[in-house]
């Protein structure tokens, strides 16, 4: 929707558009928001592999991501009460990111083999402390971008957060065949630096309209707002688009790393390639995404980039292909490894980036945590509970067919895009 402010604004052109505070600030908060969710799913399950913990215990380990889907409940709580000194946004952003660094630092003192209730939850802690780091950091994105910055902003916040996997995907993979887990997950703690830095240094966005007055005004006036806006048909159908744009490929990266590892490659291996590869394609893919989100807008940029999505997970497909026909003793291809790193690190961090930016411009601004948090949390669940059921289904099915299940489960997202964000619509964003 239309916002307020978004007219007052003055456009600007070039280079600057890209390259001023407001893009850096959301280049530094994605690194940081996405650091926790990779350090849960990616770091946590390589872990557990090493420590021989059974494939299907790993899967269901996505349980611990309960918080994501739920974070709309105390969202309400973010919208309606700030901080002295620091603000409201600011002030909720500080205390999330210092708890963060504390507790991602402490899982390695933890054996997976004695002590896996407490790592459990540990790690169900980290996601609670992460889904409302998110709640707060996207409600300031929001508010601090206007209308028109929003699908390059968003473009470059999520190549950001996709690019903070190279630390728990990357380094600390690298740095835990060298060294203990409890070294590995303290220099990987450490990487939340930088978002608490962010945080002091920048300033509280400006606030268009008036911001809930008591907690059950916070609590019920944002979704009111969303239902009225245009009936419970199209709020629906908004709905089930957020559910299903990102379930096949949510799915398909769940056990991305034990997957890995299955077919041969070492920790080392998955480290570098990932560096090397998801590195540059999601360099690539943020530049080439800020710029098509704001010459083409929201809507193309999900039809094309919903299409690269899909195809990234054949390629996985065709990965686990090769694993099997591989003769006996050979050596894992690490071509085809970065081949398909790099075209998901592309192609999926451009899909969120125009389903982010959707997201964002459906939003009233009056209520921005508690809306931004509903609609997440929704495109959260698939990443929930269904990630629960993957090693369940790779059991039965094996590597191959799973992928091909996922590529089928991209498709009903895709189809929902001629009713909710037609290829010819003005774009939102311009």
């Amino acid at each position: 929707m239309s916002q307020p402010h978004s007219a007052s604004v003055p456009r600007q052109t070039g280079w600057r558009h890209y390259f001023n505070r407001k893009m850096l600030i959301c280049v530094m908060l994605g690194f940081t928001s996405g650091l926790p969710l990779f350090m849960l799913y990616n770091l946590m399950s390589a872990w557990l592999k090493a420590e021989q913990v059974d494939l299907k215990a790993i899967g269901l380990f996505a349980l611990v991501g309960f918080p994501y889907t739920w974070k709309f409940i105390w969202s309400p709580l973010m919208d309606r009460f700030h901080f002295p000194m620091l603000g409201r946004r600011r002030g909720w952003m500080f205390i999330t990111q210092l708890a963060l660094l504390a507790v991602i630092g402490s899982m390695g003192f933890y054996s997976p083999a004695t002590e896996l209730t407490m790592i459990v939850f540990l790690a169900g802690l980290a996601a609670f402390l992460s889904a409302s780091q998110d709640i707060v950091i996207d409600a300031y994105r929001r508010e601090l971008l206007s209308d028109h910055e929003q699908g390059s902003g968003t473009a470059l916040f999520v190549n950001a957060y996709k690019m903070s996997t190279l630390v728990p995907g990357s380094l600390s993979l690298i740095l835990s065949d060298f060294m203990s887990w409890q070294m590995v997950f303290s220099i990987t703690a450490l990487f939340m630096l930088p978002g608490l830095f962010t945080t002091l240094l920048i300033s509280e966005p400006a606030i268009y309209g008036e911001p809930p007055r008591t907690l059950r005004e916070a609590v019920v006036e944002p979704f009111r707002e969303f239902i009225h806006r245009r009936g419970w048909s199209y709020a629906l159908l908004i709905l089930a688009f957020i559910f299903l744009y990102k379930l096949g490929d949510s799915m398909a990266t769940a056990l991305a790393t034990p997957f890995y590892i299955e077919l041969g490659f070492s920790r080392t291996q998955i480290g570098l390639v990932a560096k090397n590869a998801g590195l540059w394609a999601s360099l690539t893919g943020g530049i080439i995404g800020a710029v098509w989100l704001e010459k083409t807008g929201v809507n193309r940029g999900l039809w094309i980039f919903g299409a690269l999505q899909a195809a990234a997970i054949l390629g996985f497909a065709l990965l686990a292909q090769t694993g099997v026909s591989a003769p006996a003793g050979s050596a894992p291809d690490t071509v085809m490894l970065g081949l398909v790193i790099g075209m998901e690190a592309f192609s999926v961090g451009l899909g969120t980036a125009a389903f982010t930016a959707f997201i964002a411009t459906t939003t009233d601004e009056r209520y921005t945590a508690t809306q931004f948090a509903l609609f997440t949390s929704l495109a959260a669940v698939p990443r929930t509970f269904f990630n629960a059921l993957t090693g369940f289904i790779v059991d039965q099915t094996g590597w191959v067919s799973f992928f091909l299940i996922c590529f089928a489960l991209a498709i009903p997202g895709m189809l929902l895009l001629p009713k909710v964000a037609p290829w010819n619509a003005r774009p939102a964003v311009d």
